[in-house]
Formats: C-alpha cells, structure tokens, sequence
C-alpha cells in the first residue's frame, strides 16, 4: 500500500473510534504516527500538536491535514482531512435520522457515561505523555507553571478565561525569551 492509502486507512479509523474530539485523538495519533509507523519524531509531534492548537479550526482536523500534508504533500493532507472526517460525518448524519427515539434508549445513556469517562482518560493521558517529552528548559517549567496556576486560580474565583488566550500568552511569552536570547548572545560576542 502507498502512503496516501494508509494515511486514509489510520485517520479513518482514528475517526472513527475517537470520542471526545482532537484531544482525546491525540494519544491515538502518537501510538500511530510516532510509535508504530515512525514517521514523526517526538520533537515533530509536539509541534504538529502545538500547530494544530494554536490554528483556527478543531484540532482533529488540522492534526489530520498538518499529518497528512507532512507525510504525502497535498494528496496526503486533502486524504487524511476527508478520512478523519468521514466517520463523524456519518455517524452524524445517521443519529439525526433517528435522534429522539436514539436519546430514548437507556443503553445509549449508559454508553455515553462509560465514553465520557474514557475520554477524560485519553485527554489526561495524551496530556501527560506530552509533558515527559517537553524538553525541561527553566523557561518550559516557568510558562507551565504560570499557566496550570492561572488555571487554578481563574477555576477556583470562577473567572472565565479563554483557552485562547493561554495560547496567545505563551506564544508571546516564548518568541519575546527567544529574542532576549538572540540579543544576549549578540552581546556576548562582542
């Protein structure tokens, strides 16, 4: 099989067995991409999780289409894009069919209980197996730090806070330490 087919095949099937959205796919994505296949590297999966986070639109997409195009170009991304999507799509399209009588059903409240607790576990794991693979640079454990505390602190005082805006922050912060870098060295070698 050429690339492009097994790059449909893995997303499809990713697609269709990811509840919870892109968080929850991406613990699927690095057994996938980094452990199985080999085809990116931890540093590379990191970026492509970063990328895909800090892009507009959901993350199972752009991990899909960032994936995809880094692998076979624009046929590997336009192949992995349509196949994350395809499940979803359908599974969708055939619960709108039925969706009152589907609500109904006792099983399907209970299924979704026992998905939502399996979602909570493979964003928490992908979460944690992220963590270990951040290079442990002061400027890492400060903005994680920061962050988790803001995050703390904003949940406890009840204060709306965008996920957006961590983002945005720890951009900023990360490229103006990259530039104090770059003028420190500047002025040492003078």
């Amino acid at each position: 099989m050429n690339k492009i087919t097994i790059l449909f095949l893995t997303f499809f099937k990713i697609g269709m067995f990811t509840f919870g959205g892109g968080y929850a796919m991406i613990a699927l994505l690095k057994n996938e991409f980094v452990s199985k296949k080999q085809w990116l590297t931890n540093e590379m999966f990191l970026d492509m999780v970063a990328i895909a986070e800090s892009t507009p639109g959901p993350v199972a997409i752009n991990s899909a289409t960032y994936i995809g195009y880094h692998i076979a170009g624009f046929r590997g991304a336009l192949a992995a894009t349509c196949a994350v999507c395809m499940p979803s799509f359908a599974i969708i399209y055939i619960i709108s069919l039925y969706f009152e009588r589907f609500l109904k059903l006792t099983f399907v409240q209970y299924a979704f209980d026992g998905i939502q607790a399996c979602v909570v576990y493979l964003i928490l794991s992908a979460a944690i197996q992220m963590l270990k693979e951040v290079p442990k640079t002061f400027m890492n454990r400060a903005i994680f730090g920061t962050v988790f505390l803001a995050m703390i602190l904003f949940s406890l005082f009840a204060i709306h806070f965008s996920a957006v805006f961590y983002i945005l922050i720890c951009g900023m912060i990360g490229v103006g330490a990259h530039g104090i870098k770059i003028i420190f060295r500047e002025k040492h070698k003078k």
